[in-house]
C-alpha cells in the first residue's frame, strides 16, 4: 500500500467555506482559529498576580503566553516587550502553548515588568517631574517680568508726555530685568520648559534694548514728546557781505561810480 505526502487540504466549514488547519506542539491537527477567542476551543480562568494586584484572564486553553501577554496589555497598560510571565517559578516565552506547559483553568501565573521597562518608566517620570518645576519656576520670574514691563511702559508714556526722567530711572529697572535673566538663567530645563526659558530671555532682553532707547532719548529736549512728531523748518535766512544766501541783493556803495564807458582790448 503505497503512503501519501500530500498535506492535508483545507475541507469546507459549515457556510461552504474553506477552512485552514495548523498543526499543534504534539502532532494534533486543529481546525486553524480565525479569531483569540475562537468558540470551538475552551476557555480557561487564569489568576495573574502583578505586585499586589491580581487580574483574572480568560482565554482559550490552547492560547500561546504571548497572547497571553496581549490580554494582559490591556488589563496592566504594560506592553508585551514589557512583560515577564512566571509559571511554576519559570519564565516561560512567547511562543510556548499555555496546555503544554501545564496551565488549566485557575492556574496562577506571575506577571513582572521587566527591569530595564520599569527604569525607563522611572527615568521618565523623574524626567517629567524636572520639566514641570522648571515650569513652575519660569513661571515665577515671567510674573515678575510683567511687573516691570509695567513700569517700562509707563516711562514711556512719561517721555511722550513730555515729562522729563532721571537716568536713574531706567538704570533701575534694566538692573532689575537683568537679575531676573540671571534667575532664568540657573534654571535647569529640558524639553517644554526649556522653550518657555528660552521665549523669555528674548522678552527680558527686548526691553533691555527699548530702556537703553529711552535712556538715550531722554536727554534730547522733549524726546518723544507729539509736539515734537514734525520737522521744524526755520526760515530766517543769514545774510553775508555778498549777498550769497540773501532773499536781497546787498546795498549799492555809495563810494562806487558807475559809468558807460566801455574799456577796450587789443
Amino acid at each position: 500500500m503505497r503512503g501519501s505526502n500530500s498535506k492535508p487540504r483545507a475541507s469546507e466549514n459549515g457556510n461552504g467555506e474553506a477552512a485552514d488547519w495548523e498543526l499543534r506542539p504534539g502532532g494534533m491537527l486543529v481546525q486553524k482559529r480565525e479569531d483569540e477567542f475562537d468558540s470551538a476551543v475552551p476557555l480557561i480562568r487564569i489568576k495573574v498576580y502583578h505586585d499586589s494586584y491580581q487580574h483574572d484572564v480568560t482565554v482559550p486553553a490552547q492560547s500561546t503566553f504571548g497572547e497571553l501577554k496581549r490580554v494582559l496589555g490591556q488589563v496592566t497598560g504594560l506592553a508585551p516587550e514589557e512583560q515577564r510571565l512566571l509559571f511554576r517559578g519559570k519564565e516561560k516565552e512567547d511562543h510556548e502553548y499555555l496546555h503544554m506547559a501545564g496551565v488549566k483553568d485557575m492556574s496562577k501565573v506571575v506577571l513582572l515588568e521587566d527591569p530595564a521597562s520599569r527604569e525607563r518608566k522611572i527615568e521618565q517620570m523623574q524626567r517629567n517631574q524636572g520639566i514641570a518645576k522648571a515650569c513652575e519656576a519660569v513661571a515665577v520670574v515671567r510674573d515678575e517680568v510683567d511687573k516691570l514691563i509695567e513700569k517700562v511702559n509707563a516711562l514711556e508714556s512719561s517721555l511722550r508726555r513730555g515729562t522729563k526722567v532721571p537716568d536713574q530711572e531706567f538704570v533701575v529697572l534694566t538692573e532689575l530685568l537683568m537679575r531676573q535673566l540671571l534667575k532664568l538663567d540657573s534654571i535647569e530645563a529640558e524639553g517644554e520648559a526649556r522653550v518657555q526659558r528660552r521665549s523669555e530671555v528674548r522678552r527680558i532682553q527686548h526691553y533691555v534694548e527699548l530702556l537703553d532707547a529711552l535712556k538715550v532719548a531722554a536727554r534730547n529736549p522733549n524726546p518723544l514728546s507729539n509736539s515734537s512728531n514734525g520737522t521744524t523748518v526755520t526760515k530766517q535766512w543769514q545774510t553775508f557781505d555778498s549777498g550769497m544766501g540773501s532773499l536781497t541783493p546787498p546795498a549799492a556803495n555809495p563810494f562806487t561810480q558807475i559809468n558807460n564807458e566801455w574799456e577796450k582790448f587789443e
